[in-house]
């Protein structure tokens, strides 16, 4: 249909498929210098296994890949973004400045639970639908951390601010992820003068140069963010006591994790599944196998004890789920995964009574 842009790995075209009727955007591995086509095609590749890896509403979806090695090439085909980068949504809408951060602290934070850093964190790799729904594109950059030496700045981008104090010991972490995407939106609010913006000090220790000054992920940093609105969020007593119920339901079922087993985030997912789990059991008093009902929490390995899950319970939560408007339910969430935070990790499997999932 028409011509996209272009990075440092390829170039991208807006195509359509008249069979399914769909937009759909082709990254291309065209690199910017034959000299380094063979090194960043590993970038390309790495991107491709990357964006396979997660799957958050605020960051971009792919659906397909096609690669040939022996020729250094290949195309990725993802979703349409229609709409503009963060910095030309909040010039011409700075109100939302306030949605827009929330949003993409959860796309990062999402991205921080699967071990991924970005490292390319820029208002053009920010993307915001015309339904205000923040996305997350270009992980070209972007690198898996499976131990502490994948903490190593293996990368030098013209970063278009001041540099944190760990670049002086070559070290890009995930605080340093906080880092740049705490400048970026300082610098936003500052060049279009936004006065909506609600999270000052947040933002503050965000951008601390140096590193133990500053807020140290972006799980603490939503959490943060979570329970400054969560303020103004009132629950009565019968809705504590449905969350409750369910909780300890979960908490006394699930006896360990697999390390690398993440929490489930997309409330619209969540809902629907369990409402699927309750349609297949609610003429029984208790679940036959619990483990529909735990797999829409824990995405990744567990394990679980079977019986035990009163139907009564599920069918209060989701009661709680369907009346509560979005941040209401993220407070919930945000309190469960508290509670599963202390249930004990696992690296491998180690089977007992407990059926591992």
């Amino acid at each position: 249909m028409k011509p996209l842009g272009r990075g440092a790995c390829g170039e991208t075209v807006l195509l359509r498929d008249d069979l399914i009727d769909r937009l759909l955007v082709c990254k291309k591995y065209a690199p910017s210098s034959n000299l380094l086509k063979q090194e960043l095609y590993a970038n390309f590749l790495r991107e491709i296994k990357l964006l396979h890896e997660v799957n958050h509403h605020n960051v971009v979806r792919v659906f397909n890949y096609f690669v040939y090695p022996d020729k250094h090439a290949g195309y990725i085909l993802m979703e349409y973004i229609d709409g503009m980068n963060i910095e030309e949504h909040l010039r011409t809408q700075p109100e939302a400045i306030n949605d827009v951060f929330r949003q993409a602290l959860d796309g990062f934070a999402h991205l921080e639970q699967c071990s991924i850093l970005h490292r390319d964190i820029r208002p053009g790799n920010l993307l915001v639908r015309q339904d205000g729904i923040v996305k997350i594109i270009d992980l070209g950059f972007g690198k898996r951390i499976q131990a502490s030496t994948d903490y190593d700045k293996s990368i030098s981008l013209n970063w278009w601010c001041e540099p944190p104090n760990e670049f002086s010991i070559d070290t890009y972490d995930k605080s340093t992820e906080v880092y740049f995407v705490g400048k970026l939106f300082e610098k936003l609010i500052q060049d279009l003068g936004i006065e909506e913006f609600k999270h000052s000090a947040l933002l503050e220790k965000m951008c601390k140069r140096d590193p133990v000054e500053r807020i140290g992920s972006f799980a603490d940093a939503t959490n943060e963010l979570l329970i400054k609105r969560a303020d103004d969020i009132d629950f009565s007593k019968e809705e504590h006591e449905a969350y409750l119920h369910f909780a300890n339901a979960v908490i006394s079922h699930v006896s360990k994790i697999m390390r690398g087993t993440r929490y489930t985030t997309d409330l619209d997912v969540i809902r629907a599944q369990l409402e699927a789990a309750y349609r297949n059991c609610m003429l029984e008093p208790q679940a036959p196998d619990c483990a529909p009902i735990l797999r829409t929490i824990l995405a990744g390995a567990f394990h679980y004890k079977t019986k035990g899950f009163q139907t009564w319970t599920l069918l209060a939560f989701l009661r709680l789920l369907r009346s509560a408007p979005v941040e209401k339910q993220r407070v919930v969430f945000a309190n469960l995964h508290t509670r599963l935070d202390a249930v004990p990790r696992y690296e491998d499997f180690d089977f007992d009574d407990d059926i591992p999932f």
